[in-house]
């Protein structure tokens, strides 16, 4: 990720190879350490150098703290899945964000993208980033993370935020929004006027899926887990809120739909709600899940599924054309809901509150 770049031009000052920064590192399943490393050197002709502002938690980085990787990784690793920063470096002065636009400079304000893509094969050119045939891993679960005071990025993986949008409300852009962009109007297609439900309305994703639903006109079902996170939801504008610990919420979303169900269920629970969910679709009903904070494995009624003609759709992360979207809808009013902002050196207290499910919204460790 990083390399030699004589020519890289600077603003407010670059790495110093030598001296050290902060990053976060994960030593040990559950045991994470901050640690002094050593800066990066200056960016390659193709990278920009970043200094992180601000990093977003999410379940991927609790699942990453219990051990739970996908594929082999080498500990200590640096933590940190979702960040956004301000460019101090840049390796050639005529980078420009993958999409088009300015060149980016010193000074710049982005949000990265949060896998390795090649950039090359055919999903990466056709725009669809997270199905990258040769993905190099989840920078701060398979590779090292945001984490750090100071990264270098290929230039093509960044996004540039908005002038209306802080750094605390853009890092939920790569992550958190842009999995419910992709997952809601990618996968699901919800329309104007459609019904939803929404599971565990209170996590980041739902909390943001809450709002870009009730943005174009949906009627929003949504399940918490009590009644204070009850009347959060309603605040945010979800329609029935169900507190699933005193009622089952399929009955309940059967019932105010007159037996019809919705047209849309967005699961990330997994096999604790996953029935439930289909039974809450209507006729030709579509399902999207993301996430299974509850299991890996479950099983559902064949039958039920081609006799009621449902659609389930898996949906992992989101491209880079869908960080522009959620960043814009920021810049429109539409911004992430908040639970807790912590320092750097508070990383584990708000990993551990993340992991408790007492958590209304999004966790943001800022440096």
């Amino acid at each position: 990720m990083t390399g030699a770049a004589p020519a890289a031009m600077t603003d407010e000052a670059p790495s110093s190879p030598g001296k050290s920064m902060r990053a976060l590192m994960l030593i040990a399943d559950r045991t994470i350490e901050l640690r002094d490393l050593p800066q990066p050197s200056a960016p390659a002709a193709d990278e920009v150098q970043i200094r992180i502002k601000a990093i977003g938690l999410n379940h991927i980085d609790v699942w990453g703290w219990r051990g739970m990787a996908f594929a082999k990784r080498k500990l200590p690793l640096i933590v940190g899945v979702e960040a956004a920063g301000e460019i101090v470096a840049v390796g050639s002065p005529s980078l420009t964000p993958s999409t088009g636009g300015a060149e980016f400079r010193p000074g710049d304000r982005v949000v990265a993208y949060s896998a390795l893509t090649c950039g090359t094969c055919k999903a990466c050119r056709q725009g669809r980033d997270n199905l990258c045939e040769n993905v190099g891993g989840i920078m701060g679960f398979h590779v090292d993370g945001f984490a750090r005071d100071l990264v270098n990025m290929p230039a093509r993986l960044l996004v540039p935020i908005p002038a209306a949008v802080s750094f605390r409300d853009a890092t939920c852009a790569p992550v958190a929004f842009g999995t419910v962009q992709h997952m809601l109007f990618d996968n699901a297609k919800l329309e104007p006027g459609e019904t939803i439900l929404v599971q565990a309305g209170g996590s980041g994703i739902g909390t943001a899926a809450i709002k870009m639903a009730k943005a174009i006109g949906c009627t929003v079902f949504t399940t918490v887990g009590d009644d204070d996170k009850a009347v959060k939801a309603k605040a945010l504008g979800a329609d029935h809120v169900i507190n699933y610990r005193t009622d089952r919420f399929e009955g309940v979303v059967r019932k105010l739909t007159g037996k019809k169900g919705v047209d849309v269920a967005f699961e990330h629970v997994g096999p604790d709600t996953f029935n439930g969910s289909l039974l809450c679709l209507k006729r030709g009903g579509r399902l999207v899940t993301c996430g299974s904070t509850t299991g890996q494995s479950t099983t559902f009624n064949l039958f039920q599924l081609y006799l009621q003609q449902y659609r389930i759709f898996g949906s992992f992360g989101c491209s880079i054309r869908n960080i522009h979207e959620s960043l814009d809808k920021m810049a429109a009013g539409l911004t992430p809901t908040i639970d807790t902002e912590v320092a750097l050196a508070d990383f584990a207290r708000g990993l551990d509150r993340l992991e408790s499910r007492r958590v209304f919204g999004k966790i943001i460790v800022n440096f």
